[in-house]
């Protein structure tokens, strides 16, 4: 093999793609060839650690970037950053004089509360995951007496989107026509962490990635690729622009900077 590589993936629309998610064959087959190749592979997701176990445990990694960048697991322990507060609270207010239907996660798990039916009846119609999140609804639910909040949805389209001015102060990714999840969004500064932990080289770093929380990942002393898929903004910072996440896109990187036979 040539010099080791530490790899930090995206999972949605770069590992995993589709609806309901899947992972590629030839994604797959990359993966386990750059492990038995003495690479190092982790994942840098916006997915809290609950949603990424069963991946994880696939592909044996027990060292990740969750949370958009504010979780690291190294060596199976946990530690993560709730997103800040006063965002949360200023925004959510916005959406409540609005009449926008939102949600939040207040612990790591696949649960996501909210004061009446109206969200996840409107989620129903776009996210056809079986068992993507439970829903808890309480009518006396005041998010400003939460503590800590670790994701946001709101139910709101693009046009929507654009006429709220505030949310130009919030960190969030669209996945659909329909929602934003708020959520981090610099998984640098958790792959930083786990660099600084196990002494990583910045020429050694390649990350994966599709979408807008991918970005600031995107750093010019590592390597970045852009799958096929990834939005135009990702494509223009890359290194390298790949093929699609479903048409090869990993195996066929990995293969250009023969990183794998």
């Amino acid at each position: 093999m040539g010099k080791k590589k530490y790899f930090f993936f995206d999972i949605d629309g770069t590992i995993a793609v589709g609806m309901p998610r899947y992972i590629p064959i030839s994604t797959e087959k990359t993966l386990k060839k750059l492990k038995e190749e003495g690479h190092f592979i982790s994942i840098a997701t916006g997915r809290m650690y609950s949603m990424t176990v069963e991946f994880c445990e696939k592909f044996g990694i027990d060292t990740m970037v969750t949370d958009g960048g504010n979780g690291i697991v190294v060596d199976g322990k946990r530690e993560v950053e709730a997103l800040d507060k006063n965002m949360m609270d200023r925004i959510l207010d916005i959406f409540d004089k609005k009449n926008i239907p939102w949600s939040i996660c207040i612990d790591d798990e696949r649960v996501w509360y909210t004061k009446d039916e109206i969200f996840p009846s409107a989620m129903k119609k776009v996210i056809k995951i079986p068992n993507y999140m439970i829903s808890k609804v309480d009518k006396n639910l005041d998010f400003r007496k939460i503590n800590s909040i670790y994701k946001g949805f709101a139910y709101l389209d693009i046009e929507t989107e654009k006429s709220i001015e505030e949310l130009k102060n919030v960190s969030y990714t669209r996945y659909h026509d329909e929602y934003i999840i708020i959520e981090a969004d610099d998984k640098s500064k958790g792959i930083k962490k786990i660099q600084e932990i196990m002494g990583i080289k910045d020429e050694d770093i390649v990350v994966f990635g599709d979408n807008t929380n991918d970005i600031k990942m995107f750093r010019p002393e590592w390597t970045s690729i852009a799958m096929g898929n990834s939005v135009e903004s990702l494509k223009v910072i890359a290194d390298y622009v790949t093929t699609d996440a479903d048409k090869d896109g990993i195996e066929n990187a990995c293969r250009h900077f023969a990183w794998i036979d």
